[in-house]
């Protein structure tokens, strides 16, 4: 069976939830989202290549990353990390730079639950400056990128846990 990334956003309300169970322990899922090593091996669409320009994992710290198409086109992120308590949550702040103006920033609470059998759920919460500010986020062609990242670190874990073997 196939783990599904299931994206919640309720009309009207600044917030959307992420939530993905993963086929791994709840250590190395939140390892993959807070080592630069692994995030280069999954986060974004499989069609662009990511460079983590800055990385600073602990809480207090901030980051950088850019997206990059065949082309050469760039899409740039940033934030703060509030706080890194693991292998628990982690809350940090997310910018799209690509906007005609800054400010556009959401906050973002992850949170790694145990399941049965060596498996995690995550569940991302956001939460924007506004509600328009949340449906762009979604226009944006965000699920595309989520998912294909989700996809992306299922296969990491599985080829990690093949090379275990």
């Amino acid at each position: 069976m196939k783990n599904k990334t299931s994206i919640i956003a309720e009309p009207g309300k600044q917030e959307l939830f992420i939530i993905r169970e993963f086929e791994a322990p709840r250590e190395l899922v939140f390892k993959a989202l807070n080592d630069p090593d692994m995030l280069k091996q999954w986060l974004g669409p499989r069609d662009l290549t990511l460079e983590i320009e800055k990385f600073d994992g602990r809480s207090g710290g901030s980051y950088r990353f850019i997206n990059c198409n065949a082309t050469g086109t760039r899409y740039c992120f940033n934030g703060v990390i509030h706080e890194v308590t693991a292998p628990e949550r982690i809350i940090r702040t997310f910018e799209f730079e690509g906007l005609p103006e800054r400010g556009h920033v959401s906050l973002e609470t992850a949170t790694f639950e145990s399941l049965p059998k060596g498996r995690t759920k995550l569940t991302i919460h956001s939460v924007f400056k506004s509600v328009a500010d949340r449906d762009g986020m979604i226009q944006s062609g965000m699920e595309r990128g989520v998912v294909d990242s989700h996809e992306r670190l299922d296969e990491l874990f599985e080829k990690q846990n093949n090379n275990t073997k």
